[in-house]
């Protein structure tokens, strides 16, 4: 299935005022789910919040089935948070470590997930092991294998990393935790929309995400996945009268599905835009997107080599929709500067995002440029062109 460039352009009001290679940031979303989120919020401003909720309550009931048909769970297994950091939050901090425990993590993780492991190895004793690379930059499925003893009580890692356009190979770590019985929680915000996600395959038992990088749902949504299976024993970190109920003077009972992660109050605009841009990423084909954004980033990762004084520093065997590059003698954040006078968007990753990676390999920082179906390749040229204007200008 070929996706219709002009009609998703057409379709996408930011495409005409700006070049945006942002997408892992916060991708240009479509007028239908511009329209869906304004709309239900207009709504609200006329009859009420609690009265618009139930107007539309079909509507916001679908969103789980909509999702769970984006990443191959089941309705019961996902649960509306505010963002895939939360998301990602309210599984890692239910689980109940002990010391001694260990919470295996990969080289490219990122910082707000590493900074919650050194809390809880700080306040329970429990010890972070950190997998190293293979020769492509990824993570070593043999000593992660090694690694894993009766001690180990989580897998965490991140499917793609924000710094660079790795996509790490979830499934296969998948098959070595599932074999050792161990936990697994993959921090999908920059994948889920890029390419194809089916959590069976996978085998994690968690999955955070993100609704406004590469689904290009609205700002201030994501959800998580609990696999029923495995998780259905653990009890959030947090509980409200949305996720228990409050059955007898001194006991409640939790509620049986994944909506125990959520609480009551909630973006409800948002819970309907992240719908139709779930469900546009499945009108579409997510294998057409995936596709299509190879394309484009292999395309750019062509175009870049040629230019003098750059380095593409995107690591793996596979690699995505995020490109990542170094300027020599340039400071990245003038360029970006420089290009957004242009209203030409990038971003820039630090250490601050991923400590262990980038310093690691020296990188004070990298360029990131990050496309989507809407771009297109003569966007490719003019950014290019731009870039090195701007840095020779510099």
């Amino acid at each position: 299935m070929s996706l219709d460039i002009a009609k998703l352009r057409a379709e996408t009001p930011g495409c005409a005022h700006v070049l945006h290679l942002n997408a892992a940031g916060s991708a240009l979303p479509s007028q239908r789910t511009l329209d869906a989120t304004l709309g239900h919020l207009k709504l609200e401003a006329e009859i009420g919040g609690y009265e618009a909720a139930d107007l539309r309550r079909d509507t916001l009931d679908g969103f789980y089935p909509s999702v769970a048909r984006l990443i191959g769970a089941e309705a019961g297994e996902i649960a509306f948070i505010e963002n895939a950091t939360r998301a990602w939050d309210m599984a890692f901090y239910s689980l109940d470590f002990k010391p001694g425990d260990r919470i295996l993590t990969c080289v490219s993780e990122y910082s707000s997930n590493y900074i919650s492991y050194l809390q809880v190895a700080k306040k329970t004793g429990a010890e972070i092991v950190v997998v190293p690379d293979d020769r492509h930059g990824q993570i070593d499925l043999g000593a992660l294998e090694r690694a894993i003893d009766k001690r180990t009580k989580l897998v965490s890692i991140s499917h793609v990393p924000t710094q660079g356009g790795l996509v790490q190979p979830a499934e296969a770590v998948g098959k070595i935790t599932n074999d050792a019985g161990v936990l697994y929680l993959l921090d999908a915000c920059q994948s889920v929309g890029q390419l194809p996600v089916d959590v069976r395959k996978i085998g994690c038992d968690f999955l955070s995400m993100t609704g406004r990088k590469y689904l290009r749902g609205p700002r201030g949504t994501g959800f998580l996945y609990a696999k029923a299976r495995t998780t259905s024993h653990i009890e959030p970190v947090f509980l409200d009268n949305h996720a228990a109920r409050w059955t007898d003077d001194n006991g409640y009972t939790v509620v049986g599905d994944a909506k125990r992660f959520e609480n009551w109050e909630r973006y409800f605009a948002g819970v309907i835009g992240l719908k139709v841009a779930a469900d546009q990423a499945n009108e579409l084909g997510i294998d057409a997107i995936w596709a299509r954004l190879r394309e484009l980033a292999d395309g750019l990762r062509t175009r870049l080599a040629t230019l003098k004084g750059i380095t593409l520093t995107d690591l793996g065997q596979v690699r995505g929709a995020i490109v990542t590059f170094a300027v020599a003698g340039a400071d990245h954040n003038a360029l970006k500067l420089a290009l957004r006078a242009q209203a030409i968007n990038v971003s820039v990753s630090t250490q601050f995002s991923s400590r262990l990676d980038l310093k690691g390999r020296g990188l004070r920082d990298v360029l990131r440029a990050s496309v989507h179906v809407y771009n297109t390749e003569a966007e490719l040229d003019r950014f290019v062109e731009a870039l090195a204007k701007a840095y020779s200008a510099a």
